[in-house]
């Protein structure tokens, strides 16, 4: 079991944010499915957020069932990333936290994401300034350094934990690695070993197996799923098998439509732009039907469309003929 000071994460098992991924949609699936102890919604902007943005305001909707929730902000000015924070609270959030770790060059021109490592006492002063605005339980993710010339992720550990953080999440890749070679689980260990506050791992954690190395390995207090997740949203349900020491179950093609077909549902509901609908069926589809045999055809397929309808017809085709011939 897994604490972020009073906020209990059972199962230690946390959705890492992921931006155009981890939306209400998507986290609410995971949540239906199981496993999963705490949802992430995709990073936002503390500067759309202070400045009243109405995109990034309406990101920040959630519902009661995706509970516990952590909302992830961004930026490079205390202040706003103080102001940010205090409205994280104010929606009703579970956990708020701080990224320093995304590599993406938009982000890191911005001098926000993994560049304020390159800068610690920037981000010792946002990180005082999140700290003293908030009463929730507060969290870090960062990576190992901005190139390997220098890893400093031991250094933010404890500028993190000096400032009264709850937790902090360590993707051992630098930003100039992108998601290129391996993550090094190791500095994880060398990360847990240096704190006293949780520690989260994260990184190739690719299936049930992993997970369960990976805390083995590093000794860490919970592991966060990204990209694996996308792939195979019920992962997190199968490594709480793997820890209750059962075979993980595999999900059977009625459970990849009734979850193509919910994933719709819930579009339908929330969404009134159809293009918007269209473009993210494609994307989570094309996320589902991986490894499905004829899967690259219904991708293909489904890229001609132009009506969620037409979509829905083309799904419940494909799975007819892949349960017919099962």
């Amino acid at each position: 079991m897994l604490h972020y000071g009073p906020l209990t994460v059972d199962p230690p098992l946390i959705l890492a944010p992921m931006a155009g991924v981890t939306d209400r949609q998507f986290r609410l699936l995971l949540r239906r499915l199981g496993g999963v102890g705490l949802v992430t919604m995709e990073f936002i902007s503390s500067e759309g957020l202070t400045r009243g943005n109405e995109r990034t305001l309406d990101l920040l909707r959630f519902s009661e069932e995706e509970r516990p929730i952590s909302i992830q902000i961004y930026g490079s000015d205390p202040r706003r990333m103080a102001r940010a924070a205090r409205t994280v609270e104010e929606t009703g959030a579970d956990a708020c936290d701080v990224n320093m770790g995304c590599p993406a060059n938009k982000v890191l021109k911005g001098c926000a994401g993994c560049s304020l490592m390159d800068d610690l006492d920037l981000a010792r002063e946002i990180v005082h300034a999140v700290r003293r605005a908030v009463r929730i339980p507060l969290t870090v993710k960062f990576r190992s350094g901005v190139k390997d010339a220098r890893l400093n992720y031991l250094e933010l550990g404890r500028v993190c934990e000096d400032a009264g953080v709850d937790a902090v999440a360590l993707h051992p890749r630098t930003a100039s690695q992108m998601f290129r070679g391996r993550s090094d689980w190791s500095q994880i260990a060398r990360l847990k070993e240096a704190l006293s506050i949780p520690v989260i791992g994260n990184g190739d954690v690719n299936t049930p197996d992993d997970a369960l190395r990976m805390t083995r390995e590093t000794g860490c207090d919970g592991v966060m799923i990204g990209r694996a997740s996308m792939k195979n949203p019920w992962i997190y349900r199968q490594i709480v098998e793997r820890m209750n020491g059962r075979e993980p179950v595999e999900p059977t093609l009625e459970d990849r439509r009734s979850l193509i077909l919910g994933h719709f549902r819930l579009l339908a509901e929330q969404e009134d732009d159809r293009q918007l609908i269209l473009h993210k069926l494609r994307t989570f589809t094309g996320w589902y039907t991986h490894g499905l045999v004829g899967g690259k055809r219904l991708r293909m397929k489904i890229n001609s469309l132009h009506t969620p309808e037409a979509f829905v017809e083309a799904v419940e085709r494909f799975f007819d003929r892949a349960l017919a011939a099962a």
